[in-house]
């Protein structure tokens, strides 16, 4: 079993900064792609970002240019740097990562919430 652990999320202005970060642990074997999605009130969950193993990045088009996402293989880290934050940037934001040996859908974090507000 896996286990995500998030943190970063909080209350920023429009404009503003904020930096995830999802911690896996546990029986890792390898991990390939790792990802971040996410959820705004009444609307369906979609993918942000993500990156593989080899560090191809995919963004979602309202993001690139504002959102980069990295990972350190050392520490099983992902990370989302979130700049030029938009008040359609709230959702609650998981983390995802697909490891080899584990489901098909991959391991899910319990989710942080980002809200852009002034």
């Amino acid at each position: 079993q896996v286990r995500l652990v998030e943190s970063g999320g909080g209350l920023v202005q429009p404009g503003g900064s904020l930096r995830l970060s999802c911690a896996a642990s546990g029986r890792i074997f390898m991990i390939a792609a790792m990802g971040w999605y996410r959820q705004a009130p009444g609307k369906e969950r979609e993918l942000v970002a993500e990156i593989t193993s080899t560090g191809t990045r995919n963004y979602l088009d309202s993001v690139k240019g504002r959102f980069t996402i990295s990972r350190d293989n050392a520490k099983n880290t992902v990370y989302l740097q979130m700049n030029s934050l938009k008040p359609e940037d709230t959702a609650v934001y998981y983390c995802n990562v697909d490891e080899v040996a584990g489901p098909a859908a991959g391991y899910w974090g319990q989710g942080t919430q980002v809200t852009v507000s002034s």
